[in-house]
């Protein structure tokens, strides 16, 4: 038995071994309700029954029958969007476009400067190493902001089957601990642009999922990303910070971030599609699970009540991790509300100059200090960022009726 003990700590301190304990902890939990639902779906009772457990059931595992889908909403919250330059005079769409931008700013600058603190910086003295957990807070904060959005204001009804959102929400959980487990081995502005870098992974997974063909421009764009991220990640500190080294366990995490990620935004883009959820019962519904696999795995490792006693004797990690899930939560409704108002071009642009902030206040902040060639390389992918909306703005005007 203590054999088995010394094995199951040793396999908790390596990443590898965090990660396939992650899985089988989301395993014990997927396999069971895989199962019952496998038995659900042949139930009658279930497809037929009219008493509030069967309806339960059957929204889980059937969604709603054809008859009863509900005319299909044209934005997030069930209302109808407006054109900001037709409805809305030059000053509002300016305080529009400002509240927008700061939104976003402070939102996500903040929590990626939250990020690199909590899982980079001790707390008087004591390391905080569990990326696991730390999704869980993520996750937990923001199914209750997608609650109670949700139940504020007016949706339509959900139609698709719940448990669909379960695939969405293991890759979207994997890609989180992924995200947060790299930055111990990699520096921040690394982990910055190896996710504007998702995008080719993106363009792979979707040919895959959804066979879908892409225009010779996002090609070209994708070239100029894996450039200037080789550049950056292959280039050398002129000082000997070890702060700044990429090592390989961080580039195989962040490949693995990319993979996870990439299957996620197709996952939901399909869903979207088939069911035409509001992205404020997409959040809630990934979240959902993502609560239920996070907690389980944790309970599993034995490290649920573990990070508590951290949480309780580290009132300033508490504080900085409620604040990092507060910081994502809001500043997904900043992203539906900017798409939903000024379109997704707008939505990149503020995105890629966020990135670049980052990047810099991690370097003031932390200390990371960047070469030529990584600077180079920063420059080609934001680069290459800008190109891709210009291009994405070009086309959709080229194919704009007239």
């Amino acid at each position: 038995m203590e054999v088995f003990n010394n094995a199951f700590i040793t396999l908790q301190g390596h990443w590898l071994g965090s990660f396939c304990l992650n899985l089988l902890g989301y395993a014990i939990i997927i396999i069971p309700a895989g199962l019952l639902i496998r038995q659900l779906k042949k139930s009658p009772k279930v497809e037929k029954g009219q008493e509030p457990l069967y309806s339960f059931l059957r929204l889980c595992v059937h969604g709603l029958p054809k008859d009863e889908l509900p005319v299909k909403a044209s934005d997030g919250d069930g209302a109808t969007s407006l054109s900001p330059a037709a409805e809305s005079t030059s000053l509002e769409f300016l305080l529009q476009l400002t509240f927008c931008i700061f939104g976003l700013q402070v939102s996500y600058v903040t929590w990626g400067v939250l990020q690199e603190r909590i899982m980079t910086q001790s707390y008087d003295g004591e390391q905080f190493t569990n990326s696991q957990f730390l999704v869980f807070v993520n996750r937990i904060l923001a199914w209750l902001v997608a609650g109670i959005y949700i139940c504020s204001t007016r949706q339509p009804r959900h139609v698709g089957p719940f448990y669909e959102y379960s695939y969405a929400s293991i890759s979207n959980t994997l890609s989180s601990w992924c995200q947060y487990e790299a930055l111990k081995f990699v520096s921040f502005p690394t982990q910055v642009l190896a996710k504007s870098f998702k995008v080719v992974p993106v363009m792979l997974m979707g040919k895959v999922v959804s066979n879908r063909t892409y225009p010779l421009n996002e090609y070209l764009t994708a070239v100029m990303l894996s450039v200037g991220v080789s550049m950056f990640l292959l280039s050398k500190d002129d000082s000997s910070q070890l702060t700044t080294a990429t090592t390989f366990a961080g580039v195989i995490i962040l490949a693995g971030y990319m993979m996870f990620d990439s299957f996620t935004s197709n996952w939901q883009s399909e869903l979207f599609k088939k069911h035409s959820m509001t992205p404020m019962q997409m959040m809630f519904g990934v979240n959902t699970f993502s609560c239920l696999f996070t907690v389980g795995s944790l309970l599993f490792r034995g490290e649920f009540f573990t990070n508590i006693g951290f949480i309780l004797r580290h009132f300033d990690f508490a504080v900085h991790a409620v604040i990092l899930s507060i910081c994502s939560a809001i500043g997904q409704l900043f992203i539906f509300y900017t798409i939903a108002t000024f379109g997704p071009l707008v939505f990149t642009l503020i995105m890629t100059t966020r990135q670049a902030l980052s990047i810099i206040l991690s370097c003031l902040i932390y200390g990371h200090v960047l070469s030529m060639q990584a600077l180079l390389g920063v420059g080609i992918v934001f680069l290459s960022l800008f190109l891709r909306a210009y291009f994405k703005s070009f086309d959709k005007k080229k194919t704009a009726p007239k």
